[in-house]
């Protein structure tokens, strides 16, 4: 039988996939994370996703599938990526708060030369945060390796999210059920 490959180091995806009972491993290689400015935010997690695949898929057997994701996060048509430090945290959060924007995660599956590549977007609105909330937050969660610098699982998604559109675990960094329909193409 194939071995399933996680091409990622997130908790958050090893915990999704963990919570679906698939058997994975983890591999990971440094991937460029750049991409075509002429494409479209559902195209560029797709792009960075499928580099981190092949590059995976490069040191795994032939029959072993491989699962590799991105996801980012879009603010009036402008994407938002992981903080570098506090202040850029804060000022993140701060442009999301009272807003809704969009959570795109790319997933590409990968056996051989067999490929599944989609985005799965959820619709996220903030309530009106303050600065001390925002601030608490930062300082008490470090969310410096998440796009748009919040996790919804953690306390400012517990008090500040009004609503959500779409997949909950999209936004946590892996829209698990439509992962499973995908992998059952690839196993069976």
């Amino acid at each position: 039988m194939s071995r399933i490959i996680l091409a990622s180091q997130s908790p958050r995806r090893k915990q999704l996939l963990k919570w679906a009972e698939i058997p994975f491993e983890v591999k990971v290689s440094e991937t460029d994370e750049t991409f075509p400015p002429e494409l479209a935010p559902e195209e560029i997690a797709v792009h960075i996703a499928r580099n981190k695949a092949i590059a995976v898929q490069e040191s795994c057997e032939q029959d072993d599938i491989i699962i590799a994701a991105d996801t980012i996060v879009v603010l009036n048509d402008n994407i938002i990526g992981k903080p570098v430090h506090r202040e850029d945290a804060v000022s993140m959060l701060l442009a999301l708060s009272g807003e809704e924007h969009r959570v795109i995660t790319g997933v590409v599956i990968r056996k051989g030369e067999k490929e599944s590549a989609f985005a799965d977007v959820t619709e996220v609105q903030f309530y009106d945060l303050t600065e001390k909330e925002i601030e608490f937050y930062v300082d008490q969660y470090k969310p410096y390796d998440k796009a748009g610098a919040y996790a919804i699982q953690e306390w400012i998604g517990v008090i500040g999210i009004r609503s959500i559109s779409g997949d909950f675990y999209n936004v946590m960094g892996l829209p698990v059920s439509k992962v499973v329909r995908e992998l059952r193409k690839f196993i069976s």
